[in-house]
C-alpha cells in the first residue's frame, strides 16, 4: 500500500520544523473537515487542505480562493498533508522547506459534490468560507479554482480603476468650519492602491498601472490580507524634511539620465491613504460620508514601514493651515464631512487652500 505522506516526510526535517511530521502510514478516515492557512512564506499564498483517505489534499493558492465568480484563481497541488495539520499554526524557520510564519484563516467542513482525478467540487461550511467550489486541472500540479454559486448579498466586484475625485481651489477658509474635515496637503502624486489576494495594484490619476514604480508599496498587500480594499491617497517622497514632487516624476522617465533615474529610484517613498473606496465587496463612495470613510479607513491601521494614515482634524482649519505652514507643506484640502466620493469630478465639496 503507498504511503500517501512520503513526499511530505520527504521534505521536512522533523528535529528543525515545528510541524507535525507523523512517523506511521495514514489510516483512512470519514473525511469532510478542511483548513486554509494563511502562509507568509517566501511569498504570500494560501494553503487550502481538505481531508480525504486519512490525509490533507493540498493546495496552494496564491490570490486565496475567489469570492465572486467573476474570476479564476490559479492553485498549485501540493504533496499531501497529515491530518494533525486541521491545527497547525506557527513559524517554520527560515532554510527550512516552506519557511515563514503560518496562521488558520478558517476551518470547518466540507461536502464534496465531485471528486475526479482532474476536478474536484466541494461546499464549504466555515467561519469565514462558504459557498461552493470546483478546483480543476488545467496541466501538470497547475489547477485552478473558481467560486460557483453567488457571491454574498450586496457583494460588489472591485473596480478595476476609479477616478480621483478633486478638490476646488479656494481662497480662504470655509465659513462653516465645524461641518469640515482638513488635510495637509502634501504636494506628492495622487495615486489609487487596489488591494486584493495580498497583492497591491497602484493606478497614477489617468488610470496607468505604474504598480512597477514604487516597490516600497508592495508589503501594504501582505499586511492587509486577506482584507479587499482600494484606497485613494498620495505617493510622497521625502528629500530631507521637503516632499519633493520632482524626484517621483524623475521615477520610470525615459527622457531623464540613467542617473537622475537612480537617485529617485534610492529616495525612499511612502503612500499616505486618506480615503477609502471599496471595501470588502461594497463600495463606500456615495453612500457613505467623508467622516464616516475616514473611520474606516483608520480602522484598517494602515500604518509602519512605506505607508501611513495621516491624521485628519474636524474642524480647527486655522489650525491645520499653521501646522501646514510649519511643515514647509503647499497647504490643506477641506472637505465636507458629508461628502460623498464623486470619482473624476471636481468639487467644491472638497476645497484646496494654499498657505
Amino acid at each position: 500500500m503507498t504511503d500517501r505522506l512520503e513526499e511530505y516526510r520527504r521534505k521536512r526535517d522533523a528535529r528543525r520544523t515545528p510541524e507535525p511530521v507523523p512517523r506511521g502510514r495514514p489510516r483512512p478516515g470519514t473525511g469532510g473537515r478542511f483548513v486554509i492557512q494563511q502562509h507568509h512564506a517566501r511569498s504570500l499564498h494560501w494553503d487550502v487542505r481538505l481531508e480525504r483517505d486519512g490525509v490533507l489534499v493540498s493546495f496552494a493558492v496564491p490570490r486565496g480562493l475567489p469570492r465572486d465568480r467573476g474570476r479564476n484563481n490559479l492553485a498549485k497541488h501540493t504533496e499531501d498533508h497529515p491530518l494533525e495539520y486541521l491545527d497547525f499554526a506557527g513559524e517554520i524557520p527560515a532554510g527550512e522547506y516552506g519557511g515563514g510564519r503560518m496562521t488558520i484563516h478558517d476551518r470547518g467542513t466540507y461536502v464534496t459534490d465531485r471528486w475526479r482525478d482532474d476536478e474536484i467540487s466541494v461546499t464549504f461550511s466555515g467561519e469565514r468560507t462558504a459557498g461552493r467550489y470546483v478546483f480543476f486541472q488545467t496541466g501538470g500540479k497547475d489547477w485552478m479554482v473558481r467560486r460557483m454559486d453567488p457571491a454574498e448579498p450586496g457583494w460588489e466586484t472591485m473596480p478595476e480603476t476609479v477616478p480621483p475625485m478633486l478638490a476646488t481651489r479656494s481662497a480662504g477658509l470655509p465659513p462653516d468650519d465645524p461641518d469640515w474635515g482638513y488635510e495637509m496637503s502634501w504636494g506628492g502624486r495622487r495615486t489609487t492602491v487596489f488591494v486584493s489576494g495580498g497583492r497591491v495594484r497602484l493606478h497614477d490619476p489617468d488610470g496607468a498601472d505604474v504598480t512597477s514604480w514604487y516597490p516600497e508599496i508592495r508589503p501594504l498587500g501582505e499586511a492587509l490580507a486577506p482584507l479587499e480594499a482600494v484606497l485613494d491617497g498620495e505617493i510622497v517622497a521625502f528629500d530631507g524634511a521637503v516632499v519633493s514632487a520632482d524626484l517621483l516624476a524623475r521615477r520610470k522617465q525615459p527622457r531623464d539620465s540613467a542617473a537622475a533615474r537612480r537617485a529617485a529610484e534610492r529616495t525612499p517613498v511612502q503612500f499616505l491613504a486618506y480615503d477609502l473606496l471599496w471595501l470588502e465587496g461594497h463600495s463606500t463612495v456615495e453612500l457613505v460620508r467623508y467622516a464616516e470613510r475616514r473611520e474606516l479607513l483608520e480602522g484598517l491601521s494602515v500604518a509602519g514601514g512605506n505607508c501611513q494614515t495621516p491624521p485628519y482634524f474636524p474642524g480647527g482649519g486655522d489650525f491645520a493651515l499653521e501646522a501646514a505652514r510649519s511643515q514647509g507643506l503647499p497647504g490643506v484640502v477641506a472637505k465636507r464631512l458629508d461628502s460623498p466620493y464623486l470619482p473624476g469630478r471636481r468639487s467644491r465639496l472638497w476645497l484646496e487652500i494654499t498657505v
